[in-house]
Formats: structure tokens, C-alpha cells, sequence
């Protein structure tokens, strides 16, 4: 049973950040969002009275921090963090601009961490706690036209791993889900970079994104949110250090 816990999740305005969310409030929890965004967080939050929207760049360490007061202020300790936020640039590496190469860094790489430690202390001293960074396949293996990304999913990987060592004995436990394509706003940017760059139909770009999945399908955000539910409950607890694949066979 998870309800009445408290839990942060990054990104939360869209794509799996908003299904997680729903699921986590669907349980009883209540769920603070943040995102850059006001717009989307206050529509998700619409759909669920446990759902409290608040702004904030994970990036800015001061604002992660101030943002953890807040919410913990409100409605107590956090419980869960999830951390979701991502962004993603694509073209060959010798193209890509050191700008994009930082900011696909900072978002997906810095802000995990932004994000998961202001809670760490709290977590340990209670002795429970459950933190799940939202990483890819692209952390478990390499995709040609998005190196700044795959470097920075397999650092999320990398920090996961060490920060569940560094609190195997505290009762805290510290995993990763590594989806593949999710049918979010994300995929359908990359489909319109790949008909604009190739001039293929919108069909031949999803099929094309779609048979890296042995399954020969889309990953659905419901089915992220339910890997995180489990690994949220009590259910989970001997499961840390994990970097789980959700993508119909393509990674183990």
C-alpha cells in the first residue's frame, strides 16, 4: 500500500511524467508535479485533486531546492521522487553544438540529480524511501544520431547505480525504468525531425521508430507508470540498483 505517501515527479505535465502522476494519485498519494511549464502541470492536476502543480527548471539548483521546501512544507516528507524530466536533440555527432550537447546534459543528467538530492537525507534518516529515475534504452545501449542523449541516459544509469550502493543500508531503494519509444510528445517531435529530414511519410517514420521493438509497437506511458508503481510499493523493497527494460525484448 502506497497511499498517503507523498511523491515528486519531474516532468509531470505530459508524456510518462503525467501518467505517472495520475497512477501514483490513482493509489492515494499525493503527488506534487513541477515542470517548466505552468500550463500543462495545472491541466494534470485537474484530473486529480492529490495532483498540486508547482514550477521549476530542474537545472537550477535553487529552485530544485526551494521547490522540495515547498512541497514538503505542504504536504510533508517526500516518500517517492521520480525523477522524469528529459529532452532529446538529434543529428550526427560531428554537428551537434556544444550548446546542445550541455543542455541535453543538464536536463536529463543534472537534473536527475537536482532533483533527487534534496531528499536523500531526509529518506535516509527515516529509513525509507523510493527514488526511480525515468532513463531509456538509451542508457543500456547506443542509438546512432543521439550521442548527447545516449550520454546522458547512461549517466542517469550510472548515478542510479551508485546512489543505491551508497544507501543499500538505509532502507531507501534507488531503481531506473529504460523505456524505448513511448508514445508521448517526444515521439511525435521525432517523427516530424524525420519526415522533415528525410521525406518519408509520417507512417514510414513510425513504422521505422516502432522495429527497433521486437514487439513491433509503441511503449504506452501506462505501462511505464505501472513498472514505477511497483517498484514505489512495499512489494519492491529488495529490488535496488535495478535498470529495468521496458521495451517489448529490444534490451535486457
Amino acid at each position: 500500500m502506497i497511499a498517503g505517501r507523498h511523491a515528486l515527479v519531474t516532468g509531470g505535465g505530459s508524456g510518462v511524467g503525467k501518467a505517472v502522476a495520475l497512477a501514483l494519485a490513482g493509489e492515494g498519494v499525493a503527488v506534487t508535479i513541477c515542470g517548466r511549464r505552468e500550463a500543462p502541470l495545472k491541466e494534470t492536476a485537474l484530473q486529480n485533486d492529490r495532483i498540486h502543480p508547482l514550477a521549476a527548471d530542474v537545472t537550477d539548483e535553487g529552485a530544485m531546492a526551494k521547490l522540495h521546501e515547498h512541497a514538503e512544507a505542504a504536504r510533508g516528507p517526500l516518500d517517492i521522487v521520480v525523477a522524469n524530466a528529459g529532452m532529446a536533440v538529434s543529428g550526427p555527432a560531428a554537428r551537434v553544438a556544444l550548446s546542445d550537447w550541455q543542455r541535453t546534459l543538464d536536463v536529463n543528467l543534472t537534473g536527475a540529480f537536482l532533483t533527487v538530492k534534496p531528499a536523500l537525507a531526509g529518506m535516509a534518516s527515516r529509513k525509507a524511501g523510493r527514488i526511480v529515475f525515468i532513463a531509456s534504452t538509451a542508457g543500456l545501449k547506443g542509438y546512432p544520431y543521439v550521442a548527447p542523449y545516449v550520454a546522458a541516459k547512461h549517466g542517469v544509469v550510472g548515478l542510479m547505480r551508485a546512489l543505491a550502493a551508497e544507501n543499500a543500508k538505509t532502507g531507501v531503494t534507488v531503481n531506473a525504468v529504460c523505456p524505448s519509444f513511448v508514445e508521448t510528445e517526444m515521439l511525435e517531435t521525432s517523427v516530424r525531425r524525420i519526415v522533415e529530414r528525410t521525406g518519408r511519410s509520417v507512417e514510414e517514420a513510425r513504422a521505422s521508430l516502432a522495429s527497433a521493438n521486437p514487439q513491433g509497437r509503441f511503449v504506452q506511458p501506462q505501462e511505464v507508470a505501472a513498472a514505477v508503481l511497483w517498484l514505489c510499493s512495499d512489494a519492491a523493497g529488495s529490488i535496488t540498483g535495478q535498470a529495468i527494460s521496458i521495451s517489448g525484448g529490444e534490451t535486457w
